[in-house]
């Protein structure tokens, strides 16, 4: 018999960016490398604990928070909303577009990003000789080393290892309390188009999504892709079937961009996901950045994918 082939595209780097910028999400690009170390611009070699740092993603911000050197950041993205002391910080532009005239006007002696940004910034940071931190952001061992690196770069080492040890006994917690029980089938839905199933993109295997997904338990059922996130029509979502779909779409329960999640995932009525209730919004976007914040997210899949043994 043959198997119906499952309609998911790969996305391309470009693509990759559109979905990011708009979930707030950083995931590495096909440019981006797999190894996990810190490259060092404009000289690189070890440096003075730098005083002005600027952050061009999320999760490189949390990551500058979690080490404690937040109080040196003097500039972040568009899209960083934690700490919520973000807000009082010059925004610089978004995933790609970062406003160089204002980076060299803040006169940084560090700035933090994801290898993914890297193709877009970096031979400008070495022409204006700063020194920065490359970090790669697409799974949960990506994740652990850029608390690492970013540590060091930081001048904040034994902050950084004290953030690694209490990121992974949140991951082995999760871990340890899901060993053993049914592991139920689950789509991660990471965008679609406000208010329809059209556009819909999936974490795939190489994702730290769907690695939280097996760490809380779970089976993450969307298709390989090569980037671990794949685009995946509603018949392909219908043949697989998954027991439950975590929808981590960025709509609003308010104003123009609202929805009616359950009219919207209605239309695949068939699904048992949607049939049983278990379809659930993560409007949070904690959840979308690999930062020491990973073992909350782990929490959070658990407690939906095993309600009973996680209560809130």
């Amino acid at each position: 018999m043959h198997r119906r082939r499952m309609n998911v595209k790969t996305v391309d780097s470009r693509r990759v960016a559109f979905i990011v910028a708009i979930i707030c999400s950083l995931l590495a690009s096909a440019a981006c490398r797999d190894a996990v170390y810190v490259e060092t611009g404009a000289g690189g070699g070890k440096s003075a604990k730098p005083r002005r740092i600027i952050s061009l993603s999320p999760s490189t911000t949390e990551v500058l928070w979690g080490v404690g050197a937040f109080t040196r950041v003097v500039a972040v993205s568009d899209y960083d909303d934690f700490p919520p002391e973000v807000k009082d910080l010059p925004k610089i532009g978004g995933w790609s577009n970062t406003n160089l005239e204002q980076v060299a006007s803040l006169k940084p002696d560090l700035v933090v990003m994801t290898k993914a940004q890297e193709p877009f910034i970096k031979d400008k940071l070495d022409a204006m000789g700063i020194r920065y931190v490359s970090v790669a952001d697409r799974t949960l061992a990506d994740a652990r080393s850029a608390i690492t690196q970013i540590g060091a770069a930081a001048g904040e080492e034994e902050a950084a290892q004290k953030l690694l040890t209490e990121t992974r006994a949140k991951l082995d917690d999760v871990r340890s309390q899901t060993q053993g029980l049914a592991r139920p089938r689950v789509l991660c839905v990471v965008d679609r188009v406000p208010g329809t199933l059209r556009g819909l993109y999936a974490a795939t295997t190489g994702s730290f999504f769907a690695e939280l997904i097996e760490i809380a338990g779970g089976v993450s059922i969307a298709p390989a892709s090569a980037l671990g996130f794949g685009q995946i029509s509603k018949e392909a979502v219908a043949t697989l079937d998954p027991e439950i779909i975590i929808d981590m779409v960025q709509s609003s329960n308010t104003g123009k961009l609202a929805e009616d999640q359950k009219q919207v995932w209605g239309e695949l009525s068939q699904v048992n996901a949607v049939r049983s209730g278990r379809v659930f919004a993560v409007r949070d976007t904690s959840v979308l950045h690999p930062s020491q914040r990973v073992g909350d997210t782990a929490r959070k899949f658990a407690e939906m994918i095993h309600p009973e043994a996680f209560k809130k």
